[in-house]
């Protein structure tokens, strides 16, 4: 009897932890959705579906929706790209390698809370660095994040620098693990680079692009600090994303009941989004 309870005494912890800080969070989310609730009033007033009618009414969500749905493709897709590339190219063990890649890493040490206050001064119309540049090269400058047209480009290229040397490192770690005997067998078999490379290199690697490609995912729809720090959201919710929206109704407007309605669809969004991954790209991901 005591053996056969072991296995779940050894597991108690962890499930406690998940149950703790997962599952309930996430039904309380659930639940405050269909709530009227300002947090300065204990009373929560249930309101069934009302927040999710005012969510879908409200063109200021829509337009949330949108953003960070072009944050999420366009941080992913180019991040991904990059790392890829980049990590091909410094493949090889030497020790300029070996410096890039300590290089490379550097930005995801950093705070992200300094990288977005930097970038907020090298985006600066009037004395950032940036349009210092562009000046000196006899190109106009950028309202970068004070304009509509180029505030959300300037969030993804910050995105960008920050999160691709950690990704490359990822991916090049996931490249250094393919097996040197099956590129002597391409070799033998008189296989070119650009046909080695789709039919060895990236599906021996893409277990690991696969999992980058859903944590990234994930992670897009919850920046927050960049955007927070260096647009506020604006100029004019040209950049405003659902995990900001999220905390402005919450903590500004103290709507904790629509603040979680819009939290629950973000949660069912993610679900869906994951889902549609692994049914559409798990079975062509080869795992050894």
């Amino acid at each position: 009897m005591h053996n056969r309870l072991r296995p779940y005494f050894m597991i108690a912890p962890a499930i406690l932890f998940l149950c703790v800080f997962t599952i309930y969070p996430m039904g309380n989310l659930v639940y405050l959705g269909f709530t009227d609730w300002n947090i300065i009033n204990p009373v929560k007033k249930f309101v069934g579906w009302e927040n999710y009618r005012n969510l879908i009414s409200k063109p200021d969500f829509i337009q949330t929706l949108l953003n960070t749905a072009v944050f999420t493709a366009a941080s992913v897709s180019i991040i991904l790209v990059l790392a890829l590339i980049l990590a091909l190219f410094i493949k090889r063990a030497t020790k300029i390698n070996s410096a890039i890649q300590f290089a490379m890493f550097l930005p995801h040490i950093v705070s992200l809370v300094c990288i977005s206050m930097i970038f907020k001064w090298l985006m600066d119309p009037s004395v950032g660095v940036f349009n210092l540049i562009l000046n000196v090269l006899g190109l106009p400058g950028l309202l970068w994040l004070n304009s509509s047209d180029t505030a959300m480009l300037s969030v993804i290229l910050v995105n960008i620098w920050k999160a691709t040397g950690y990704i490359t490192l990822i991916v090049l770690s996931a490249l250094k693990n393919v097996p040197a005997e099956i590129y002597e067998a391409a070799m033998l078999d008189y296989s070119n680079r650009w046909k080695t490379f789709w039919k060895i290199t990236l599906p021996m690697i893409s277990p690991q692009l696969f999992f980058l490609l859903v944590w990234m995912t994930l992670s897009s729809f919850k920046v927050f600090d960049t955007i927070s720090i260096m647009t506020g959201g604006g100029p004019g919710n040209s950049t405003n994303v659902i995990s900001y929206y999220i905390y402005q109704y919450a903590f500004s407007y103290m709507k904790i009941g629509y603040a979680s309605a819009a939290g629950t669809v973000m949660l069912m969004i993610l679900m869906i989004i994951t889902a549609f991954y692994f049914k559409a790209l798990s079975k062509k991901v080869f795992y050894q």
